[in-house]
């Protein structure tokens, strides 16, 4: 498999996914090797998953322009083609069966090895860049990326998207057949998230707390959640919200908390580790994930596993994630008055919330345990090798 991103190197939540992915198919007995790209010496030595052999190159280009993505990503190719390359030579013998890249950015090298070696490519696409802004790419925005993608499509010989909603963006957008894009959702290790014996707070005891977090982008919504509580505030005094955030706008999020007069209701929060914030939502009245676009909703899932009451925006993937289950409360996305109200309705009426917390259970168990996520990816894999 090749990812861009992969503990400890991460900016969103595919590292989480592909490091997950990657274990589950492990402990299936397949044999895993990951090719990814390190930004500091120190990641080189970094401990890969149990049963996941972890192969990094470190990409450096101090003189290249942070702006010049494409073509820093271009150079992070050639050189996880040259790492994968190398790795064949060293152990005489060994070939995979197949190459599995995650999104664009690793793509080129990810089709190149498969065609060194002569075996079939298989391509997830977690999003696109035309999802991203909502379907069509605004006018006046480049177009590298979206080329990239599209020419990755038609390489791979197979697709895996995480939901229907990514499945058919990808086949009307690129122009694909139905049956070259299969929806294969997320995971996520349900007993990470689940509370400790003991731990579990009854809903009845728990703060007015709205908890959130994620990449602080604007498409991420979380100025919608800061002009809820503005509004909830008079009905729900007592209400607060912590968001967690790790890169992007924080200075333009922070200046509309003190327009709105929220600075003691909303507190922003670098960084926090796993543990610190499974503890936050165990207590929490309720988890709001406001995207006004969303391809899936990683957090989403994550909130669901530890037994918050989840409010979700009716967009993209997080829509499809709850549709049906009554696991989760949705709202108008980009609607703060609307999202006041699901907050408030969550927040005074513990017989819901209750039902909420069981049903979202279940769902992560039945559905999005790795267990099932590696059985299905393994099924796409068996489906393009010549027998």
């Amino acid at each position: 498999m090749l990812s861009w991103d992969f503990p400890p190197r991460s900016t969103g939540g595919i590292a989480a996914q592909v490091a997950g992915l990657g274990s589950a198919l492990a402990a299936a007995g397949h044999d895993v090797v990951v090719l990814t790209v390190a930004d500091r010496p120190a990641e080189l030595e970094a401990r890969p998953p149990d049963g996941v052999r972890v192969l990094r190159t470190l990409v450096e280009l101090p003189w290249l322009p942070p702006v010049e993505t494409v073509t820093r990503i271009a150079s992070a190719n050639h050189a996880v083609t040259k790492l994968g390359s190398r790795f064949a030579d060293d152990l005489e013998g060994w070939e995979p069966d197949v190459v599995h890249g995650h999104d664009w950015q690793l793509g080129w090298a990810a089709d190149s090895l498969a065609a060194r070696y002569g075996v079939p490519f298989v391509l997830t696409m977690h999003g696109t860049e035309r999802v991203r802004h909502g379907g069509q790419l605004p006018l006046g925005h480049p177009t590298d990326i979206n080329s990239i993608e599209w020419w990755l499509a038609f390489q791979a010989d197979r697709m895996i998207a995480p939901t229907r909603f990514v499945v058919e963006q990808l086949v009307i957008g690129f122009e694909l057949d139905l049956d070259h894009v299969v929806h294969i959702p997320n995971g996520i290790d349900p007993a990470l998230w689940r509370p400790a014996s003991g731990a579990t707070v009854p809903q009845h005891q728990r703060e007015p707390l709205v908890v959130s977090w994620g990449r602080v982008q604007y498409e991420k919504g979380f100025q919608v959640l800061t002009r809820a509580i503005h509004a909830l505030r008079s009905r729900v005094p007592d209400v607060h919200a912590v968001i967690y955030w790790r890169v992007s706008y924080i200075p333009e999020l922070q200046t509309q908390v003190d327009v709105e007069g929220v600075r003691e209701a909303v507190e922003l929060h670098g960084f926090v580790d796993d543990a610190r914030l499974r503890q936050l939502v165990h207590r929490a009245g309720c988890v709001v994930i406001p995207s006004l676009y969303e391809p899936f909703g990683i957090v989403a899932l994550e909130a669901l596993a530890a037994g918050a009451p989840l409010i979700v925006a009716r967009t993209g993937g997080l829509a499809e994630l709850v549709a049906g289950t009554h696991a989760g409360v949705t709202f108008e996305p980009g609607n703060p008055d609307d999202l006041a109200d699901a907050i408030e309705q969550v927040l005074d009426n513990d017989e819901l919330a209750t039902i909420l917390v069981a049903n979202a259970r279940d769902l992560v168990e039945q559905k999005y345990a790795w267990g099932a996520i590696a059985r299905a990816t393994a099924d796409v894999y068996a489906s393009v090798v010549a027998p």
